[in-house]
């Protein structure tokens, strides 16, 4: 292919102006001209037509050029400061459409695999927000569907942008993800953590009409017109046909399905006879806590007529077909008993009705109603009076669901609770009517308008509340058993009357959501546990009513409220406590480093640390030298009295020890936001080792013959291998020495590992294999190395071999002088580069050509992981392959928010046979399918912890 030569002159705006674009159909190499190396340019690549800067017009419309091979003139978008002049025909010209989508997948390849595939690129075009889709997160698994929930660029750093699209997972998909619809500190969509991607066309493909389950699971409406069907009311009766019979039962769950949205509503019913399969769980969600295996069916809201509407007076506009397919139902299993669902025939010729009201059409005209719902309320509570005028229960009138209409799918969600509700009643103005069918209660108000919609107030309208409830306040709604949580959000959503308060809730309730309401995020929270309810329903915390709130809680640490979670001062050096007498000490809950506020990163690395291993002693007793800071000895003496040794001999250490050491950390110049803020382990590390305790740098690393570098931790760098399933450690450290060119200087006494991450929540690896055992002996300068071939003392070393499969595959490649010889003479590698391996200058080859090379190894000793922004610990207490114990500094919580977290310390002997596994065996397991504890240590890991049972001797 020619080109010309590479330019760095920026091109000035006429030629930028004309938005042509071209993809080369062909590799292209151009000589860059101040390194005079060889560039290549991949096919695929994508670049901007400029003009012909001699001619001053377009090349390929030159006249002049007629003589000539037609030429033009594109800069490539991939690296702005290369200019090409190429033939014609060895470039394609593409609209501006397509090269924003292509330019966005960075595999050149693949981008031109894409290109050529034109019906791809075609449908391509047609994704769009809420297209369903599937996604290819990583090569050779499966695809997982989705709905799209973003569309364009995550970033302007080019003349022209790529297309990404962002993905909310679904189903099966749930849990893959990387993100909650965040990008670079953006909010871009929301979804569940975890629950969201954003991948370039070529990880996506449009969902196919034929295999599209999510729009075809339910047949469209007879009419063409699309009416969106209001949620039944809870307790409500209704009628279901199964085969030739109608069946009747009581609706007690009517909600979307979490992350299955697009279905629409599906109900819950508590059938009169016995005949059921649901038992209350949805693809393992737990929907509804009344639901009887015997009785209750799930079904879709069309499948389920209310008993008031008669067929001889049903809107023929409402008529629905039944879903087809009678393979694809909600339950886990087919009805038992007699009454079962009929068959996909008989199923598919049903057709299901549907009005507005059990009321007669000619009924009396209505004032604004109200779908009013409110939690059972006590005359003794001023705060739910039904006196109080401002309630708009005095005069209103019986409920009537709002009429259907294209809004009521995202903005009339009604999120059911398994506690019990009470509804204003049509025959007494203020008056109560308890239902003995009350067996749910809607957690949000539907507040359907049949007249014209007021404006709604602003959201963050400051609310009037006479128990002083605000954000963050403690609060209880009164039911029974009572509902506990922290307010999260108070305001008037649009289109509500009333001020509401978002809770989270202690524990999850089936109907909760993550904290969105009505589609619109107010807060976010674990899933099932927002509480949407009128603010006037709720009162402060009763378990707290003695306890003034504590509005500072770097403070409340050293109140007279964590007087019983206190811990002890140990002035006495201890060395960890191992095998079955350390088991027995550390094992259960209040045992570990209590967590508060934010400090889970802080408390298991410090576990890990020091819980069971004894490598960093030295930093605990190093006397003061005139160089240290002031707070120096105060510090260690924190660190060794009240925290490490209390910790080896109790088995507890308490949250005020860990806020003084916080407190100790902030004083540092360079560091903020250690006694309120979520930090990094690294970054903590930092802080104490080199800047207050002046540890010296457990890691001297030298890079290509250069000056040696000193840190306290290694992470790892690396391009993502596609043809690894499951890493080990071992292979990760060697990959990462061997592509930077690193050796260590001298062999560590404690090596801190970090794993490779896109970023801070994206992992690299599905699964990491902890290697329990570290040879780090190819990886150390100035020491003697075994030949690859024949065991003798090697000589040179070999980069370009560490790939080749024929030779001890996967492992670091040095030789001795005659098998090097023998190596290079193969064709294939006769234009390697090899190095001479360092050696201590006085060890002469014989001495070593016949007797055994002493291995440099290092033990593992704990693992620190992460899971949504959530730090615990793995520590190895005992030689066994099972002596696994697993920390969690917030395992349990004492109280709502003005308690205590509850440190918990459990054994894990599961770890140990996974550990045994093959690494072909731990690839093919489903990560969700990983008993116990073990899933986090091979999922999770953030930190792997290595010390030398030897060099720990001399450091």
């Amino acid at each position: 292919m020619t080109s010309g030569l590479w330019s760095q002159e920026k091109a000035t705006s006429p030629y930028w102006e004309e938005r042509i674009f071209y993809l080369l159909l062909q590799e292209c190499s151009i000589i860059d001209k101040q390194t005079q190396k060889l560039l290549k340019i991949p096919k695929g690549s994508i670049g901007q037509f400029i003009q012909d800067r001699s001619s001053g017009g377009h090349i390929r419309n030159n006249p002049s050029s007629k003589s000539k091979k037609l030429q033009i003139g594109i800069k490539i978008l991939e690296q702005p400061h290369v200019v090409l002049y190429v033939d014609e025909k060895e470039v394609v010209d593409i609209d501006e459409k397509r090269a924003e989508l292509l330019l966005a997948i960075t595999n050149c390849e693949e981008r031109y695999s894409i290109f050529k595939s034109r019906s791809r690129l075609r449908k391509g075009l047609h994704i769009d927000v809420g297209s369903p889709v599937k996604v290819q997160l990583r090569s050779g698994e499966e695809k997982y569907p989705g709905i799209v929930r973003f569309r364009g660029p995550l970033m302007q750093e080019r003349s022209l942008s790529g297309i990404f699209f962002g993905v909310e997972l679904l189903e099966e998909g749930r849990g893959q993800g990387f993100t909650d619809g965040q990008y670079q500190g953006k909010q871009l969509f929301r979804c569940d953590e975890d629950c969201g991607v954003f991948v370039a066309l070529d990880k996506l493909e449009l969902m196919e009409d034929d295999d599209n389950e999510l729009e075809n699971d339910y047949a469209a409406p007879v009419d063409s017109m699309q009416v969106d069907l209001p949620p039944l009311e809870l307790n409500s009766r209704v009628s279901v046909k199964i085969g030739k019979n109608i069946e009747y039962g009581t609706v007690i769950f009517c909600d979307v399905i979490p992350g299955n949205e697009s279905l629409g509503y599906v109900v819950g019913v508590d059938m009169d006879n016995p005949i059921g399969n649901w038992d209350g769980r949805y693809n393992g969600q737990q929907l509804c806590s009344f639901a009887s295996v015997e009785s209750t069916l799930l079904l879709h809201i069309n499948d389920v007529i209310p008993e008031a509407v008669s067929q001889d007076r049903r809107p023929p506009k409402l008529a629905y077909t039944s879903r087809g397919g009678g393979d694809k139902t909600f339950g886990h299993s087919k009805p038992k008993s007699t009454g079962a669902l009929s068959d996909p025939g008989n199923r598919n010729r049903t057709e299901f009705f549907y009005a507005l009201n059990g009321s007669s059409v000619d009924s009396q005209a209505q004032p604004k109603s109200k779908n009013t719902w409110y939690i059972d309320e006590v005359a003794e509570d001023s705060a739910k009076s039904l006196n109080d005028s401002s309630s708009g229960f005095g005069n209103s009138s019986p409920p009537l669901q709002p009429a259907p209409s294209n809004s009521l799918s995202s903005e009339n969600r009604f999120h059911s609770l398994p506690f019990s509700l009470t509804k204003m009643s049509s025959t007494t103005n203020s008056s109560i009517s308890h239902s003995p069918l009350s067996l749910s209660v809607q957690s949000v108000i539907g507040e359907g308008t049949s007249g014209p919609t007021q404006e709604s107030p602003p959201a963050t309208v400051a609310p009037i509340n006479m128990h002083g409830l605000e954000a963050g306040s403690l609060a209880e709604v009164k039911e029974n058993p009572p509902f506990y949580g922290v307010i999260r959000w108070i305001g008037q959503p649009p289109g509500v009357n009333e001020v509401l308060a978002g809770l989270e809730l202690e524990d999850e309730c089936a109907g909760c959501t993550d904290g969105t309401f009505k589609g619109t995020r107010y807060f976010t929270c674990a899933p099932k546990k927002a509480l949407f309810v009128k603010l006037k329903s709720c009162r402060p915390d009763s378990r707290f009513a003695s306890l003034q709130p504590v509005s500072n809680q770097i403070e409340r640490c050293n109140s007279l409220a964590f007087g019983g979670y206190l811990s002890e001062v140990v002035e006495e050096n201890t060395p960890p406590k191992m095998e079955k007498e350390g088991l027995e000490t550390m094992i259960g809950k209040k045992k570990g480093i209590q967590g508060h506020y934010n400090s889970c990163y802080l408390d298991s690395t410090l576990f890990c640390l020091f819980a069971f291993s004894s490598v960093l002693d030295t930093v605990l007793l190093r006397p003061k030298e005139k160089n240290d800071v002031e707070y120096y000895s105060e510090t260690q003496e924190l660190l060794r009295t009240e925290i490490v040794n209390p910790l080896r001999i109790y088995g507890y250490v308490c949250a005020t020890k860990i806020m003084k050491l916080r407190k100790v950390l902030e004083k540092v110049e360079a560091a903020s936001g250690f006694t309120s803020e979520e930090k990094d382990p690294e970054e903590f590390l930092n802080i104490l080792f080199h800047h207050i305790l002046r540890v010296e740098p457990l890691l001297k690393i030298r890079s290509a013959g250069q000056k040696v570098q000193d840190c306290y931790f290694y992470q790892i760098f690396m391009d993502k291998n596609e043809k690894v399933g499951v890493p080990t450690i071992q292979q990760l450290l060697e990959w990462s020495f061997i592509n930077s060119n690193l050796k260590f200087a001298e062999a560590p006494s404690c090596l801190i590992i970090q794993m490779p991450r896109f970023g801070k929540d994206f992992k690299m690896f599905n699964k990491i294999f902890p290697s329990l055992e570290l040879n780090i002996t190819d990886l150390l300068e100035d020491t003697p190395r075994q030949c690859r071939i024949c065991g003798g003392l090697a000589m040179y070393e070999c980069r370009e071999c560490y790939e080749d499969s024929d030779i001890s595959s996967g492992k670091i490649k040095q030789f001795c002088k005659t098998c090097n010889t023998q190596v290079h003479l193969h064709p294939k590698r006769q234009s390697h580069k090899f190095n001479p391996v360092s050696l201590p200058k006085d060890l002469p080859d014989w001495d070593w050509r016949h007797s055994c090379i002493p291995c440099q190894k290092m033990d593992l000793f704990a693992v620190l992981c992460i899971e949504t922004s959530h730090y615990v610990a793995f520590v190895k207490y005992g030689k066994e392959d099972s002596s696994w114990l697993f920390f969690d500094s917030m395992a349990d919580r004492d109280g709502g928010q003005n308690g205590f977290n509850i440190p918990q310390v459990t054994p894990c002997p599961e770890v140990g046979e996974y550990l045994k596994m093959s690494l072909d065996e731990l690839h093919s397991l489903d990560s969700r399918r990983i008993q116990g504890c073990a899933r986090r240590l091979l999922c999770d890991a953030y930190m792997c912890m290595y010390q030398s049972p030897t060099m720990s001797l001399y450091k």
